[in-house]
């Protein structure tokens, strides 16, 4: 990987993406409630992402063809081939509804921040958002709403690296906390931190955009790059929003159950102003994943179902949103605290990415596909290494829901 040839690109949009009221919150939840010791769970899923996106970058280019579209020329059977959209679109789209629903609750928690009479309006405010992300995704997306979401995003990310560096946080004890660890009660946690890292829509939206920017299999490196530098800076966020709680509020012995619970640990840098600052970043994320969710699985569903190219009817693309947005904003209105919805996005995000995966290291060792970009002996074991750590991590939550593993 060449550093020097590093320009922005997609890859920063993914960083932009996983850096949402999920990750805020979770971060946030883990740092106050155990510390520093879940700090390896971001690192694992900061290098994890790293290697999926770039399978994803991979077979854009290489293949020409949207990762969706690419994962069915796999299965030979037609029966086989429309048994594994469907269960590809069933998990998709489910998981995409209950992480739409955190980006909705996202972006209300940053309102009642702001303004907290908002709170009394919830149904009329969680509408108003869902209906602003849908008229950006079918009737507009301008460039300049997208460069200003993601300015409010990367403003907020610059407060907690500020902040982290304020608080003086324990060197030692972050260092100590990159030692795989689950602490007691800590697994859903752990879990939540993996899922709002690698979210498996990204995936698919990261390959449509790659396939759009960079028209040769010449561009891989370039491409490349941009995803693992993007993504890495993401990570590095992630960790110091974990180490800042951790530093502020962990012992404290406050439940965090709001945007002003959480703006706490930013009162180092802007005392009175952290919860509008809190509040700003936070809606400015969430409306930025609310658009993001539904757009990949738009892209999904007309990869599958539909036609691409200019040409192409955007029916399939449209339907397929509109039912994200739609199951997001019901969600979203069940009568359950914002915090406690983005953290369940988060782990049922944790529990779909086992699958995804497969599927993933399946296409990157099709010679068929990739020809000589197939992955190598360490691409495949670093692939069964990610596969055997998320798939344990998920059978040990179902298992202990189930009362079968402690």
């Amino acid at each position: 990987m060449n550093i020097a040839r590093y320009r922005p690109g997609p890859g920063m949009m993914v960083s932009a993406a996983f850096i949402g009221p999920g990750t805020v919150t979770a971060c946030t939840l883990a740092g106050a409630n155990f510390g520093f010791v879940l700090i390896w769970a971001l690192a694992f899923a900061t290098v994890t992402t790293i290697i999926l996106q770039s399978i994803a970058v991979r077979v854009a280019l290489v293949s020409r063809m949207g990762l969706a579209e690419a994962m069915m020329q796999t299965v030979a059977s037609p029966p086989l081939r429309w048994l594994a959209a469907l269960l590809l679109i069933a998990a998709l789209a489910l998981g995409n509804a209950a992480y739409e629903a955190g980006n909705i609750s996202g972006a209300l928690l940053g309102l009642e921040a702001l303004n907290s009479d908002l709170s009394d309006n919830r149904t009329l405010t969680i509408t108003a958002i869902a209906v602003l992300a849908g008229a950006l995704i079918l009737f507009s997306k301008p460039r300049w709403v997208e460069r200003i979401l993601i300015a409010m995003v990367l403003f907020m990310c610059a407060s907690f690296l500020l902040t982290f560096f304020l608080t003086k946080p324990d060197m030692a004890a972050i260092l100590g906390g990159f030692v795989p660890t689950i602490p007691e009660g800590g697994l859903l946690t752990a879990i939540a931190l993996i899922g709002t890292t690698i979210v498996p829509y990204n995936l698919f939206l990261h390959a449509a955009s790659v396939r759009e920017r960079w028209k040769e299999e010449s561009d891989l490196a370039e491409a490349q790059t941009d995803s693992a530098v993007s993504i890495g800076i993401g990570g590095l966020v992630s960790i110091t929003i974990l180490a800042t709680a951790a530093a502020s509020l962990f012992g404290s012995g406050r439940e965090i159950s709001s945007a002003v619970d959480m703006a706490e640990q930013l009162n180092p840098l802007f005392g009175s102003f952290a919860s509008a600052t809190l509040g700003a970043g936070l809606f400015a994320a969430g409306l930025t994943s609310a658009v993001t969710a539904p757009l990949a699985t738009g892209y999904i569903v007309q990869e599958i179902f539909g036609k691409t190219g200019k040409d192409a009817s955007r029916a399939p693309f449209q339907i397929g949103a509109l039912l994200v947005i739609l199951s997001g904003t019901f969600g979203a209105l069940l009568n359950y605290k914002p915090v406690e919805i983005i953290f369940v996005a988060q782990i049922a995000n944790g529990l779909l990415l086992p699958i995804i995966a497969f599927f993933l290291i399946k296409l990157a060792n099709d010679s068929a596909l990739l020809g000589r970009h197939v992955n190598g002996w360490k691409g495949n074991i670093a692939g069964a290494i990610i596969l055997a750590v998320t798939s344990i991590l998920g059978i040990r939550l179902i298992a202990r829901a189930m009362g079968w593993w402690p």
